[in-house]
């Protein structure tokens, strides 16, 4: 089941929502979905996910016995609507609407509806401890957002929801009954009474409570009231429940009580069970899937094997405290007792703790006289695990060093189970001790907001303040007890002081910290980095700018090959400094990367490193951009030799997209430039991703700044493309005018050229048509010149829609035929066969104009352009 943590994805994840307004929210913003129509669709499939829905259903659900004679027209048109919303927010494809008869299939992980997670929550509760199960039951009412259903047609009902939300709020109370909350109940539960006189387990919470308040009289009358109206109303009686409750109210009966706790028994001389766990700890939220995830250890079949569960993350992720309170939780399931050793593995002043010593305490906890305690260390091993042998003991190891500290203090019996944390990825103890490893990722902004609420007083600070607190700590707990500290012991308004010093990257750091250094972030990092066998590698990931980084950047930034650079990473995703997210991906948390950015090294190492971490991108960028088409913007710094397939250039271009952002803050002039250029030529692909007008601005402003003639050129030929797209066409006209000046000044054939194609296409948008035709025309002459076959493609496809819209058909046709036949690049030929379709359409020869776009989005989707969807939509009549 998912929690819903979304720091530790990759990629955005959509979630949905009925449980209220019909609703789709990607990280925590809700998404666009058009009107009560499309809503309703979505409210439709999503009641009945992974199945089909038939359309008579979403017919009915719509417009019940009157549809309008082009509904399913309508419906159809509403799925393409929404198919084409999902690609823009989900661009993995997890979720996408399959067309199968007779209707439409919403394919989707249920776990991403909240009417899943709110069934989840009840039914794990039902297993846990009275506190867990009421803060799960609080959480999954918390789902409902209103009434449910609450935008789309009243035809479209789904009266199962409110019978959950029913099951759920019933078994909260009985949670809070049992932790004794009867007062706090009473008045929620008349208020319930009253709106719902007829169910019968209120009522009987209500008499529940008022006895135990002790107000018998209240909870007989109560009682009367309830089997008065019944009969009135209904005709009928209580249920035999309610009766036998009312009866055992009536006599008195003090067994409905809270029962008074068991009295402490001490143990008998020679018979000693342990119970070696720290207490739980306070404020704990979240973890559901980690929970489950060791429940199911704990339930597996692990044959005459011990089951070993590995629990691994970074500092401060929440390791002991997950251990420790799933140890508390599920304390009856080991009679014989709790074992617990700390081991010191990252301990800042203290050596980690000899796995001898640790055999020695835990002998003498089980009972051994000290003088028995035999001398030699694998004795005591041998002895530990005959102890143990058929003993139903939990064992917990916490920071564990490496894999070699713990094997000594492995029982040897199947009835135990040995549970480790530690910093460090124990694979070791995988192909040793066939153990299963949990990575703990950081916690959602809701699980969050939670633990610092907690921690400083439930409602003391308000809600808008604790998000930007949560997001500012990474969603790392130890950042958060932190937070919570600082706020917990003085007034609420240092609140804002805190969110500034969390905001600021110089200061963010040092604010995690409390108690005079002695609990801090940074120092929690700093014993990882000591214990790393080799620094350099993440002290050099200080220099990188932006979020990720590969084998092959790292491999630059070292001056190492690439295999090594890649181990190297690894090492660090074993100690957890940066997590792999994809294969050959590697991301640092937040907090992670300014530790980082504090050891890195400055001066000349520092602009070395940055050098060959700049050419590297250059080189790459270079080679990805001309897998895509042909680039008016020649080589770039350096060659590359790399084979790249059409799709791999726009996976390299997608994955680094935020590191090119990040580089141009820190390149030199000179060299920035030339990113934005091939980040430029990237987005004439796939424009509609993401924002890149500040690209463009940056990369001009690092041309001007660098006195760079050509430089300015390229970038202003991109501003200008960047305007025509958004209709400045003004500063478009003097953008491309400007390129044109500098091209003559400097006697380049090319350049000139891409100056008079972008000047003509504002022109062709203008309407200026003698313009735009004397434009192209200058280019193809320019383009011819330097010999750029591909490029004189494209700009006589743009010919020949200019004489489309002019009337002249047969020039237009021999134009764009003339273009699909110089053409070699997926993306030059696709686009040059979408302007032969439009040509053919404008003709009137429609199937014709079909077969030039269904090819042409073939083209566009080898390079996962964007035209590819506009070109099934023509080819689908759209």
């Amino acid at each position: 089941m998912s929690t819903g943590e979304t720091g530790e994805d990759d990629h955005a994840v959509i979630r949905f929502g009925v449980l209220g307004p019909v609703q789709a929210v990607v990280n925590g913003e809700p998404v666009a979905l058009g009107g009560p129509g499309v809503r309703g669709l979505l409210a439709m499939l999503l009641l009945r996910p992974n199945e089909v829905v038939p359309v008579e259903d979403i017919l009915d659900g719509l417009w019940g016995d009157d549809p309008p004679l082009t509904a399913r027209t309508i419906v159809q048109n509403y799925v393409s609507r929404l198919r084409r919303q999902l690609r823009l927010v989900d661009p993995s494809g997890s979720v996408w609407i399959d067309t199968q008869l007779p209707g439409y299939r919403l394919i989707v992980d249920e776990d991403l509806i909240d009417v899943t997670r709110a069934t989840w929550l009840l039914d794990r509760a039902r297993h846990e401890h009275p506190v867990r199960r009421a803060e799960m039951l609080h959480e999954a009412l918390g789902l409902w957002r209103g009434p449910v259903l609450a935008d789309v047609s009243p035809r479209i009902t789904a009266p199962e929801l409110e019978d959950l939300r029913f099951a759920v709020l019933e078994a909260r109370i009985e949670a809070d009954l049992e932790l004794g909350r009867h007062a706090e109940l009473i008045g929620e539960l008349t208020t319930f009474a009253e709106a719902y006189p007829f169910r019968e387990q209120v009522i009987a919470h209500l008499l529940l409570a008022l006895y135990r308040t002790g107000r018998r009289a209240d909870a007989l009358e109560a009682y009367q009231r309830f089997a008065r109206r019944a009969a009135e109303d209904l005709g009928i009686d209580p249920g035999p429940a309610l009766r036998e409750l009312h009866e055992r109210v009536l006599n008195d009966d003090s067994t409905l009580l809270l029962p008074a706790p068991a009295p402490l028994v001490p143990p008998k001389v020679g018979v000693l069970t342990p119970s070696q766990l720290p207490p739980a700890p306070v404020g704990f939220h979240g973890r559901d899937v980690e929970l489950v995830w060791l429940d199911e250890l704990l339930a597996d079949e692990h044959g005459a094997a011990t089951p070993i569960g590995v629990i691994s993350g970074p500092a401060g992720i929440g390791k002991t405290a997950l251990a420790v309170l799933w140890g508390r939780m599920v304390g009856h399931e080991f009679p014989d007792g709790q074992l617990f050793a700390g081991l010191r593995g990252f301990h800042p002043e203290q050596a980690p703790v000899d796995p001898g010593e640790v055999l020695t305490q835990f002998l003498l906890t089980l009972g051994v006289p000290s003088n028995e305690v035999p001398a030699e260390r694998d004795d005591r091993a041998a002895l530990y695990r005959s102890l143990l042998a058929h003993r139903r003991v939990l064992v917990m190891l916490d920071d564990a060093r490496d894999s070699a500290q713990i094997r000594l203090l492995l029982p040897g019996g199947s009835r135990a189970l040995v549970l480790i944390t530690s910093r460090v990825r124990l694979e070791g103890m995988v192909a040793r001790s066939g153990a299963r490893l949990l990575d703990l990722k950081p916690l959602s902004v809701p699980d969050s907001v939670r633990v610092v609420d907690s921690i400083v007083g439930h409602g003391r600070i308000d809600r808008t303040r604790l998000e930007r607190l949560a997001v500012s700590s990474g969603g790392l707990p130890l950042a958060l007890r932190v937070i919570g500290a600082r706020l917990a012991a003085r007034r609420e308004w240092i609140a804002d002081e805190l969110i500034a010093e969390l905001a600021d990257d110089r200061t963010r750091l040092a604010a995690l910290t409390a108690e005079h250094a002695d609990i801090s972030v940074r120092a929690a990092f700093d014993l990882t980095f000591r214990r790393l066998a080799e620094p350099d590698a993440f002290r050099l990931l200080g220099v990188v700018p932006g979020p990720s980084v590969t084998p092959a950047a790292m491999a630059a930034l070292q001056g190492v090959g690439f295999v090594t650079a890649r181990n190297g990473l690894r090492a660090l995703a074993d100690a957890f400094l940066v997590a792999e997210t994809s294969q050959d991906v590697f991301v640092m948390h937040d907090l992670v990367r300014l530790h980082a950015k504090e050891l890195a090294p400055v001066g000349e190492e520092r602009s070395a490193a940055l050098d060959r971490l700049v050419s590297y991108y250059l080189d790459a960028a270079d080679a990805a951009r001309r897998m895509l088409g042909p680039m008016a913007y020649p080589v770039g710094k350096t060659d590359n030799q790399d084979s790249l397939t059409p799709a791999g250039a726009v996976e390299w271009f997608s994955r680094e997209w935020p590191n090119l952002e990040a580089l141009l803050d820190v390149a030199a002039p000179r060299d920035a430039w030339r990113v934005a250029r091939m980040a430029h030529d990237y987005r004439v692909v796939r424009s509609g991703r993401s924002p890149w007008d500040s690209i463009v601005h940056k990369g001009l402003a690092a041309a001007v700044a660098a006195g760079d003639l050509e430089g300015e050129a390229w970038m202003r030929h991109s501003l200008c493309v960047l305007r025509t797209r958004f209709d400045q066409a003004g500063e478009a006209v003097s953008d491309a005018s400007r390129v044109i000046g500098i091209a003559t000044e400097l006697g380049d054939a090319r350049l000139l050229a891409a100056g008079h194609e972008a000047l003509a296409d504002v022109y062709f948008g203008l309407g200026r048509h003698r313009e735009a035709l004397a434009g192209y025309e200058k280019a193809i002459e320019n383009y011819r010149q330097a010999a750029e076959g591909e490029l004189t493609a494209f700009t006589l496809a743009r010919l020949a829609l200019l004489h489309a819209e002019t009337g002249e058909h047969e020039t237009a046709e021999r134009h764009a035929r003339m273009a699909v036949s110089l053409s070699e690049a997926a993306f030059t030929e696709g686009f040059c066969r979408e302007a032969l379709g439009r040509v053919l359409s404008v003709q009137g020869s429609h199937s014709a104009a079909r077969q030039q776009w269904r090819r042409s989005a073939e083209l566009y989707a080898q390079v996962s352009a964007d035209r590819a969807e506009q070109m099934r939509d023509l080819t689908d009549g759209v």
